[in-house]
């Protein structure tokens, strides 16, 4: 099966693209109007390129931030790095080259400058990092560049910002003007918004190479080393249902081994990313079986209340494939009781062997999770149930449970009516979650069932 990734809107694309740390994340950021990419000190933060449709002076533009371009082997991750920007060069109609004011003009920004020149884009030369007077003055030196008039910014505090957005409006292609009124579109008021899907895992599992196989393309940097992915990437594509959201997420491990401000930094922004998901994909490595840290993950995707498919990732290289998918599941139902029947897709995502079942697998996830039972048939389940196991005993009285409701999906959430409802076990509680997974075809997917006391409200009183 194919996918097919997928460009929203036919926009200008705008470009950041310069040498590490002279600021383009933070002008990224500026730019979009809130805290799209991870900013840091640290040379080298992005590593992929990162995406957004925008509002420039009532124009939409897809703006895109990149990694710092070095001069490295392509097979190191620098060198990754640096393909992954060039690639977004050939897709930008204009470029802001960003260099620092305060370091002045490097041999790396040079080398840049040549590459950029044979490219035939539209190149706006920003100088980032010009505060006051000072800013100013070291701007002057980047005429060298001969890219025309520098502009002077400060990305941090805001200044030369609103000049910046004047030139670029300036330098877009006049045939891409377009009616912006699909962006002020909410998409929680459209039809057809895309699915959202979080891939997330532990560092290493392979979670990357499987997004790069979904859409065919070397989208984010892979290889060995763990903890490539730092910041949430997005990407968009197809099948043949609609649109899906696709967010890439740096690796999650214990709180106990994050000790470096990068690194929480990452990891809130994969938290965030499941937060904002409607389907997670769990991407565990095979080869070295379930950790606690897996079961910590999936906790956290069932008390968000999202649902979940468990992927498999480098099931070519296991020898004993049927033992290790059971002992995954069983560990999994035995430490998680809403993920009984939880979908669990094997594949490898290196050779994209089996990779064409997850999609479908999401897609019935996402279904079910949406689920809605009609009250009628919702009621006669229940009547079932309290006859085939009644409620127990509570201080030498039964508890009377009256009937149930479905309150909203997403997750599936239902309210029980009856009288002492607050004192219901536990265990009588999973037993009548069970049922409604087992009876109404919910697996895998967290129900939520709360309790409220009350009569039933379709016996009328006497008057």
């Amino acid at each position: 099966m194919k996918y097919v990734t997928l460009a929203k809107h036919k926009l200008p694309v705008i470009v950041i693209a310069g040498r590490p740390n002279v600021g383009k994340s933070t002008l990224f950021n500026r730019l979009a109007g809130r805290r799209f990419a991870i900013v840091s000190d640290q040379p080298g933060v992005t590593r992929d390129r990162k995406s957004v449709d925008i509002l420039l002076n009532d124009r939409s533009v897809t703006l895109i931030d990149t990694a710092g371009w070095e001069e490295d082997d392509p097979e190191t991750v620098h060198g990754r790095m640096r393909i992954s920007s060039e690639r977004a060069v050939d897709m930008a109609d204009v470029i802001l080259f960003c260099v620092d004011a305060r370091m002045g003009i490097t041999p790396v920004d040079e080398h840049f400058a040549q590459w950029l020149r044979k490219q035939g884009r539209k190149i706006l030369l920003v100088v980032n990092k010009a505060e006051g007077h000072s800013g100013n003055v070291a701007a002057l030196e980047m005429y060298k560049f001969g890219f025309g008039e520098p502009i002077p910014v400060s990305a941090e505090h805001g200044e030369g910002i609103m000049d910046l957005v004047d030139r670029i409006e300036v330098e877009l292609p006049i045939e891409q003007f377009q009616d912006n009124s699909a962006l002020n579109i909410s998409l929680e008021n459209s039809e057809d918004k895309p699915l959202r899907l979080a891939i997330v895992g532990r560092p290493n599992a392979g979670k990357s190479t499987l997004i790069n196989q979904l859409i065919g393309e070397q989208r984010v940097i892979t290889g060995p080393e763990a903890g490539l992915t730092r910041d949430s990437i997005s990407v968009s594509f197809h099948d043949e249902k609609g649109e899906i959201e696709l967010v890439d997420t740096a690796g999650l491990r214990r709180k106990a081994r994050i000790d470096e401000t990068l690194e929480k930094m990452s990891v809130s922004a994969s938290i965030e990313a499941l937060k904002m998901a409607e389907v997670v994909v769990l991407v565990i490595d095979a080869e070295l079986g379930i950790h606690e840290q897996d079961l910590q993950i999936a906790r956290l995707i069932e008390r968000e209340g999202r649902c979940c498919v468990i992927a498999l990732n480098k099931w070519d290289i296991l020898k004993d494939r049927v033992a290790t998918r059971q002992t995954i599941r069983d560990r999994i139902e035995m430490s998680l009781s809403q993920m009984h029947g939880i979908p669990i897709i094997a594949f490898s995502a290196l050779t994209g062997r089996g990779v064409h079942k997850l999609i479908p697998a999401v897609r019935k996830a996402y279904d079910i999770w949406n689920k809605r039972i009609p009250t009628g048939e919702l009621n006669r389940w229940f009547e079932e149930a309290i006859l085939r196991h009644a409620p127990p005993m509570i201080d030498g009285r039964r508890l009377k449970l009256r009937y149930i409701t479905q309150t909203k999906a997403r997750p599936p959430t239902f309210i029980l009516f009856g009288t002492r409802t607050s004192k219901l076990p536990l265990d009588y509680q999973r037993y009548l979650m069970n049922g409604l997974r087992e009876i109404f075809d919910m697996p895998g997917t967290p129900i939520r069932l709360q309790f409220r006391d009350s009569k039933n409200p379709y016996i009328h009183e006497k008057q």
